[in-house]
């Protein structure tokens, strides 16, 4: 007598998945995973490779010298040779001043106009555009720009007072107008990114608090200081931080411009470590340099995130 096998159904979990579908499932997921994996493995090699190795080298250099292609450990010595240097005190005094010039400028622009944009209501795309092609240039094309403008001779600036019976200036070539002349230079080739960071928190403002402010009888500087500034306060204290680092490792502008003249007035201290980089040969100098700045903000930074976390808690 023949005899007829059948087969059972396949077991299914409570899902009404059958091993097939979980195995499938569990290989999709390791894949998924796999590949994430992957680009996080990807941008951490790149950035011990490019950030965490330089500094540490850095710091090691700090406390070398290479003496007829041997290196040796001294210690201080790099250190104390660039603080006795009067023109490491020069370069700070000069980076400070950029700083704070920079500050009042470059900080209050990019928010001004980003305060002017957001009230326009037909033409943003386009002035958002506007405004942010500076920086789609590069720097040194903008910066190169500049120099053509501040020419004491033909350039477009003298050009310009002179049309309107003002005195020209010589720009770039005076001490009390080079530093100036950069950070002129510096916010407007920058000011695009910033503006726009502004102009996102902005319209992330519920506009129920201005008609509130209006009805109250408040104009228009008024609805600025009591809603628009602490709305974007916290914005605000990032770009500040911000800011501050980032004109304090100021470069291009007084490498292409003025070359650290007249007179050394604009040799920031990112100058003065290329000096000694590239012009002066002294490496493990300018790595001392180099590790000082990085104190420098770093203590900064550290200090300014506890007043602000201070402020937060009071």
């Amino acid at each position: 007598m023949a005899v007829t096998l059948t087969r059972g159904p396949a077991r299914v979990d409570a899902t009404g998945a059958g091993p097939h579908d979980r195995l499938a499932a569990l290989r999709r997921s390791l894949v998924r995973n796999l590949r994430a994996h992957a680009f996080l493995i990807g941008a951490l090699l790149c950035f011990v490779l490019f950030t965490w190795y330089p500094m540490i080298r850095e710091i090691v250099m700090s406390f070398q010298r290479v003496h007829y292609g041997e290196t040796q450990w001294v210690g201080l010595a790099n250190y104390r040779q660039i603080t006795a240097d009067p023109e490491f005190w020069s370069a700070w005094r000069n980076t400070l001043e950029f700083t704070g010039i920079a500050l009042f400028f470059g900080f209050a622009a990019p928010f001004v106009a980003a305060i002017v944009i957001n009230e326009f209501r037909h033409a943003q795309g386009y002035l958002r555009v506007l405004v942010y092609l500076p920086v789609m240039l590069p720097p040194v094309a903008g910066i190169l720009l500049f120099k053509y403008f501040m020419d004491p001779g033909y350039g477009l600036f003298n050009q310009i007072l002179h049309a309107v019976h003002l005195p020209t200036s010589s720009w770039l070539a005076s001490r009390s107008t080079a530093m100036p002349s950069l950070v002129l230079a510096s916010t407007w080739g920058n000011m695009g990114s910033a503006t726009l960071v502004y102009l996102a928190a902005l319209q992330g403002i519920p506009g129920e608090l201005y008609e509130a402010a209006e009805l109250d009888g408040a104009n228009l500087l008024q609805r600025i200081w009591h809603v628009t500034v602490p709305q974007t306060r916290l914005i605000l204290s990032l770009m500040l931080m911000l800011q501050v680092v980032a004109t304090m490792q100021m470069f291009t502008e007084s490498f292409v411009l003025t070359g650290g003249g007249p007179e050394g007035s604009t040799t920031t201290v990112v100058y003065l470590l290329y000096n000694y980089a590239f012009n002066y040969d002294k490496f493990n100098t300018a790595a001392a340099l180099g590790v000082i700045m990085l104190l420098v903000l770093g203590c900064f930074s550290a200090l300014y995130l506890w007043l602000e976390r201070r402020g937060r808690e009071e």
